[in-house]
């Protein structure tokens, strides 16, 4: 195998995980929303067919369609194709600080867990306010 050959198969490596992660993200963001693949490949304007074959990486989605998908599933660009958040202020620059990254971690738990994090919060603030 030559050197070219080579750096052409570890690219294809790479890019088949990337592409089989990114479509585990949106398949579990579509389910998140309760959408099925023919609600969201509508909203998209492509198959549900051609969905379900982005989400098992199958096919390679069309870079154009990822700011669509993005917004359709509220996802930060960041958030889709890397799996990490991206959280900035208004008027913010640079990356988001820790409590922002865990408030958004918090926002993204199923509702009861949520609730049990706001009311520890609460607590420890009210704590701490008074003392």
């Amino acid at each position: 195998m030559t050197v070219t050959q080579r750096i052409i198969a570890t690219m294809d490596s790479k890019d088949t995980g990337f592409f089989k992660e990114l479509g585990a993200r949106i398949a579990h963001a579509r389910k998140e929303r309760g959408l099925t693949q023919q609600a969201l490949a509508e909203q998209l304007g492509i198959a549900q067919q051609t969905l379900a074959h982005y989400e098992v990486a199958r096919a390679r989605i069309a870079a154009s369609l990822l700011p669509r998908v993005a917004e359709l599933l509220d996802l930060s660009l960041d958030e889709l194709l890397v799996g990490r958040p991206t959280i900035r202020l208004p008027g913010k620059r640079g990356p988001a600080s820790r409590i922002e990254q865990q408030i958004d971690a918090v926002t993204r738990l199923p509702k009861a867990s949520q609730k049990a994090v706001w009311q520890l919060l609460d607590a420890m603030i009210a704590q701490h306010a008074n003392g």
